[in-house]
């Protein structure tokens, strides 16, 4: 496919900004990225240290695609016209593409509460955007009532942020432990004493019914239960959705999961529009990590380079083998979790857990393979568990016990 010459990107998130450079250096293409954002790309992931104040927010930028690239920042696309193979945006301009990548990423997720309809009020938040971070930023202060509602990654990582910004802050979460999707119940308690020896309040189990405002403006979270938490400040953090709302309305195919559906070609149903980050589903899998959306795009820019120059052999995308990795600093407290952490019978576990030194380290194997790990606590281990795991390569042959140490016995 040696005549394309026009790539469109839409999106400017980590995805598409990387896609972008990876990209850039190809003679005979023109780049375009629609990035509805009107900052520069930045780290997604380090969104909780900017609102912590421990990184000012253009730290966070991410390398500018190369010279070549048209980034158009601000851009909010409109429709996608596949017949005439272009890309119509609000401000009334058209983009004609030859090849088309959706990097339109995720929405967060709103809590069905009668107090969001039609808009959020103020003083209520979502916690996902750059904007969303300096706005947050400027509303909270020593003192400030914070409730976070939902005690994910994402929830955990705001409340300390806030926590360390003088707030006093509760979180609620449904699920019977914090970072459910990710963690046991020993490590999801582990990381509950850790938030409350650093002053943050930790409701499991509790679901929020509604919220309670005044002119406009939070006042207050109603529990299921009937208690209320005062609230100067709200923030939602119950998890991410897909944003496919383009690909639907242009008849594209979603998978089971609600993403866009993708082949390993990371094409979409259409040969010519393909799909990558938090809006794609590969297999089945949504995986709304910053290192799955970076190896997509960089699978995605070898295959499109090839096709550039009359090859197409470059591998496809196989999957990411994701680790989801937090570090609080203010504790300080490290976790990782990796792969399968629920064992199936004739699996092999290991665990140990010190309460005193705050440590929590469990390991699945199965024959010679690592299944999965939640580690918690001192993570002198994790880089060599996470990269036999990453590569499935075969344990050494030693005590399963040696696994914990320092060194991943070896």
């Amino acid at each position: 496919m040696s005549s394309i010459t026009r790539v469109v990107i839409v999106g400017g998130g980590m995805a598409g900004a990387r896609l972008a450079q990876q990209l850039g250096t190809a003679g005979n293409t023109v780049i375009t990225v629609l990035a509805e954002e009107p900052h520069a790309p930045y780290n997604r992931v380090l969104l909780a240290d900017v609102l912590a104040g421990r990184y000012p927010a253009d730290v966070i930028a991410l390398p500018r695609p190369a010279a070549g690239v048209t980034w158009r920042g601000g851009v909010r696309v409109a429709r996608i016209d596949r017949a005439a193979r272009q890309v119509e945006c609000e401000d009334g301009s058209v983009t004609p593409y030859d090849v088309l990548v959706l990097a339109t990423g995720s929405s967060p997720v709103l809590p069905p509460l009668r107090a969001l309809i039609g808009g959020l009020p103020d003083g209520v938040h979502a916690f996902r955007t750059l904007d969303d971070c300096l706005a947050l930023g400027e509303a909270v202060g020593e003192g400030t009532r914070a409730v976070v509602i939902g005690g994910g990654l994402l929830g955990v990582s705001a409340a300390r942020a806030l926590a360390s910004r003088g707030a006093g802050v509760v979180v609620t979460q449904q699920g019977e432990y914090l970072m459910d999707r990710h963690l046991d119940a020993g490590a999801g308690q582990l990381l509950h004493s850790h938030l409350a020896a650093s002053g943050v309040e930790v409701h499991t189990e509790c679901r929020v019914r509604g919220l309670r405002t005044e002119d406009g403006r939070v006042r207050g979270v109603e529990l299921a239960d009937g208690y209320e938490l005062a609230a100067d400040l709200v923030v939602l953090a119950c998890g991410v959705r897909p944003r496919t709302g383009l690909a639907r309305e242009a008849g594209l195919a979603l998978g089971k999961r609600g993403g866009i559906a993708v082949d390993d070609r990371l094409r979409t149903s259409d040969p010519d529009v393909y799909a990558i980050g938090d809006c794609a589903e590969h297999d089945g899998v949504l995986y709304g990590l910053a290192g799955a959306a970076q190896e997509q795009a960089d699978a995605l820019a070898g295959m499109i380079n090839g096709m550039l120059n009359g090859q197409d052999d470059a591998a496809g995308y196989a999957g990411t083998r994701s680790l989801v990795r937090l570090t609080l600093s203010d504790g300080p407290l490290d976790l990782a979790a990796f792969g399968e952490t629920t064992p199936a019978p004739g699996d092999d576990v290991v665990q140990l857990a010190d309460a005193t030194r705050g440590a929590y380290r469990k390991i699945v194997v199965r024959g010679d393979r690592l299944l999965g790990g939640i580690l918690v606590g001192d993570l002198g281990s994790v880089g060599t568990l996470a990269r036999t795991w990453e590569g499935d390569e075969p344990l050494p042959a030693t005590p399963l016990l040696h696994l914990l140490t320092h060194d991943g016995g070896y």
